[in-house]
């Protein structure tokens, strides 16, 4: 019997396939607006994995668009009441339930200023939806497991939606399209020699850089919070700057090396912790001969991260069960966390 977040897991590419079929025109409108008055800036909001989505749209807005991108430190508002200048920026709000005062406070607060507001969410009753001028549903239907999946890749794929309206790019918006074929291949690839290699670990360290460090922050969230195994994320261009301190022989890696500019970098990095004894596993795509797991391709390269993150969710739900926890009833948490 295949647990919740197996399934939700297997249920990704449907949903991205509906939210482009109930969305697409909406977000077509949003991106009109956003051209004819372009934001001087975009601010993001989101916790957990809600946040490491919205650090992929941040990445995506500043490398397509140009714009600067931030996640907004959520206390300044919720906390701190600072005076912030918000009048012509973006706001963008990345939430499953859309019931968490720090996610739904801020997003009225920048409206109130004169932003733009934009809310992704899977919950389009909720108050963070109520709460921005623009609403979209992530359309992920519902999601038991405590460990959010099919929300987070559809998160991946509405915030690529929004960057490729507003760009008015009709091969991004086309990649998109196809991205369900892909999804549904991500979900068919082996994975379990990183089950075998990591059941008795007992920390990990995920590495990516660019549009793959989002990855690696969400796979090292779940490694924590479904296989209970202490994992930290790194930009591949940090790892000498403290983190190689903790380099050992047997010292396991997770490496996200899609396509892309950043991945010459990320195949040097596992090069070279394996030349330190480091135990690393490598997902690449197919032509990289020293990859340890294979990466299934999406229809373009800005897309590989969904397709990435589609392939590693299988593999931690293995892991976890591998390691006699329940998947889907991580300790000390509950579906719905609500923070100020």
């Amino acid at each position: 019997m295949h647990s919740r977040m197996w399934l939700e897991t297997h249920e990704a590419p449907a949903t991205l396939a509906r939210q482009g079929r109930l969305h697409d025109e909406r977000f077509a409108a949003l991106g009109e607006r956003l051209r004819a008055a372009p934001p001087r800036a975009v601010v993001t909001v989101g916790r957990g994995s809600s946040d490491h989505a919205a650090a992929y749209l941040g990445y995506l807005t500043m490398a397509r668009l140009g714009r600067l991108a931030v996640s907004l430190p959520m206390s300044l508002v919720t906390l701190y009441e600072a005076p912030l200048d918000v009048a012509g920026t973006l706001a963008v709000a990345v939430s499953q339930s859309g019931r968490s005062p720090d996610v739904v406070e801020p997003i009225r607060h920048f409206r109130a200023g004169g932003a733009e507001t934009v809310a992704l969410v899977n919950d389009t009753a909720s108050p963070l939806s109520q709460a921005a001028a623009w609403s979209f549903g992530l359309e992920a239907g519902p999601e038991y497991a405590v460990a959010a999946t099919k929300s987070y890749i559809a998160s991946l794929g509405a915030a690529a939606r929004l960057v490729a309206h507003w760009q008015n790019d009709q091969s991004l918006l086309a990649a998109l399209d196809e991205l369900p074929v892909a999804l549904e291949a991500a979900l068919s690839v082996d994975w379990s020699e990183a089950v075998e290699r990591l059941q008795h670990s007992d920390r990990l360290m995920t590495v990516g850089r660019g549009l793959t460090l989002p990855i690696a922050l969400e796979a090292a969230l779940k490694c924590k919070e479904t296989a209970a195994i202490q994992a930290e994320a790194f930009s591949g261009a940090e790892i000498k700057h403290g983190p190689m301190a903790l380099i050992e022989h047997g010292y396991p890696l997770l490496i996200f090396a899609t396509r892309g500019p950043a991945q010459a970098s990320l195949r040097q990095t596992a090069a070279e912790m394996r030349r330190r004894g480091a135990q690393v596993l490598l997902a690449a795509p197919a032509d990289v001969a020293e990859r340890d797991l294979t990466l299934p391709l999406a229809p373009v390269a800005e897309l590989d991260p969904l397709t990435a993150i589609t392939a590693f969710y299988p593999m931690v739900e293995a892991l976890a069960r591998a390691r006699g926890l329940d998947p889907d009833q991580p300790r000390h948490l509950d579906k719905v966390t609500l923070t100020r």
